[in-house]
């Protein structure tokens, strides 16, 4: 009985501990359940209110964006508004401007209208009162007319020739006054200073005398070659004078051939070929044809060289190959048998000194006068136009200024000058032609050229003596002075140059003086 009871007990007592134990365990478990949940509900409130606040300040950011982007749409809006606004404005502004010019422009038309009306009404006027004054001056003269022919006894003809003559002396009287008193004032202040600047020009150059010649000889080594020369039959010497366009002359002189021909160029080329000939032997038709044709090539090397070179003498730069070269050129050319290249170098020399006194660019003045007589060397080649117009035209195809070209195609008085430069190139081309020992003129053509001159001179009326000075750079005409006035001295003088200029071909200019003197000669006894 004792041990069902104790094992009774036992067993209450264990469904005792087990009931402990499981409300123990349920208490612990609800204890720390209710302790996660605590921590949860905190966690899940802080995440709400994490949340709550995110979605605040996202809503703040999205109420800032929007009330900037209102405020901007705002301002452009307004902006544009204004732009719309002021261009408005602006065309209302043209509109009312342009309605105001065209009031102004109808309100000038109706003016002009109004003028032109006037004036039409003031023409007719006037054409009526010229028509009534016309009838009454041609009834006037009809009077007139009349009456000289009562008072005359001339008829219309007559009276006519009488009152023409009439006008031509008064008219001749005061053209030659009026002109003496014209080259007065101009020479007063002009003539001074004009043989200073040419006096200073003529001083600082220093020129060759000519030496006219149309003959080149050639020194040979020994007689023999001569024969070489001439070759069998004289082939060798007639294919060289083909080849060269010169005579190939063989004397007697000793060691000597001269070549014959006016063409300067022509002569220096079969030089050449000549002394080429000689120094390589081989003398036979088909090698003087190659010999010259090589010596034409060495004279536009030397040509150029020469041009070049004058160019460089005279400080002047830039100029086209092609200027050069005919530059060169004249070198082998004369005039009255002065060098073409030394004359133009003169002119160049003479005229840079004239410029640079008269405070002109010296470099174009120069150019002007290198380039001056280029023509020379190509107008053979051109149909029409003169040496100066065909230089001033090369002068502008390759480049140069309208001052230079004008210059040189106006030197001769052919062309209007536009420039001083024109007149420089004139007056220092007279000077270096007309200078002592410039050109070669034969005592026949001298004699020739002064008769010329005291024939025409005579050929006036009222001329009594005539004087040829200065050989033939200056003649002195004296005159009659009952027969010819002063006024008419002066005429006679500018006849007898036009005369002159018409009539002669003359190098440089050629001064022409009249004289009158009336004296009065009585005797006390």
């Amino acid at each position: 009985m004792i041990d069902e009871k104790h094992i009774y007990l036992q067993s209450v007592l264990s469904w005792l501990i087990f009931v402990a134990v499981f409300f123990a365990g349920y208490l612990l478990r609800w204890f720390f359940a209710g302790k996660r949940i605590k921590d949860a509900e905190m966690k899940a409130k802080a995440l709400r209110d994490s949340a709550q606040k995110d979605v605040e300040n996202r809503k703040k950011e999205a109420e800032l964006q929007a009330k900037d982007l209102m405020i901007k749409l705002r301002q452009d809006f307004e902006k544009e508004s204004k732009e719309r606004r002021e261009e408005i404005v602006n065309n209302e502004k043209r509109l009312q401007q342009r309605e105001e010019n065209l009031d102004k422009r109808l309100d000038l038309l109706e003016r002009k209208e109004k003028d032109i009306n006037g004036r039409l009404e003031g023409l007719q006027k006037n054409e009526a009162n010229i028509k009534g004054k016309n009838e009454e001056l041609e009834r006037m003269i009809a009077e007139e007319k009349q009456r000289l022919q009562k008072i005359s006894s001339m008829n219309e003809e007559e009276a006519k020739k009488l009152l023409l003559s009439r006008v031509d002396e008064d008219l001749l009287q005061e053209k030659a006054s009026r002109i003496r008193q014209m080259e007065e004032e101009i020479r007063d202040n002009v003539d001074k200073k004009a043989r200073n600047i040419i006096g200073t020009a003529i001083q600082r150059c220093a020129s060759e005398h000519t030496a006219a010649s149309t003959v080149t000889v050639v020194m040979l080594p020994s007689d023999e070659m001569k024969g070489r020369i001439i070759g069998r039959e004289g082939r060798n010497i007639r294919a060289l004078e083909a080849a060269a366009g010169v005579d190939i002359i063989i004397d007697d002189t000793p060691e000597a051939v001269t070549i014959s021909g006016f063409d300067m160029f022509r002569r220096e080329t079969a030089k050449i070929a000549l002394e080429n000939l000689i120094a390589d032997g081989r003398i036979h038709p088909g090698r003087i044809e190659e010999i010259v044709e090589r010596a034409k090539k060495e004279m536009e090397t030397i040509i150029k060289e020469e041009g070049e070179k004058a160019a460089f003498d005279l400080g002047i730069h830039g100029m086209h190959i092609e200027l050069l070269k005919l530059v060169g050129r004249l070198k082998f050319r004369t005039s009255y048998g002065q060098n073409g290249l030394q004359h133009t170098k003169e002119v160049a020399m003479l005229i840079g000194s004239m410029a640079s006194q008269l405070g002109l660019d010296p470099k174009i003045a120069m150019r002007a006068g290198l380039l001056h007589d280029i023509g020379k060397v190509v107008s053979q080649d051109v149909e029409e136009g003169t040496h100066a117009v065909v230089g001033g035209n090369l002068c502008r195809k390759y480049g140069e200024a309208e001052d230079v070209a004008n210059a040189v195609e106006s030197h001769h008085e052919e062309v209007e000058m536009t420039s001083i430069y024109g007149a420089l190139v004139c007056a220092a081309d007279a000077i270096s032609a007309a200078r002592p020992g410039a050109r070669a003129e034969t005592l026949e053509t001298y004699v020739k050229r002064l008769e010329s001159l005291e024939k025409i001179a005579n050929s006036f009326k009222g001329v009594s003596k005539t004087y040829a000075l200065q050989a033939g750079r200056e003649i002195r005409i004296i005159v009659d002075p009952d027969k010819i006035n002063d006024d008419e001295a002066i005429v006679m003088a500018r006849d007898i140059r036009k005369k002159i200029e018409e009539g002669m071909e003359y190098p440089g200019q050629i001064k022409v003086i009249v004289l009158r003197e009336k004296r009065a000669i009585e005797f006390a006894k």
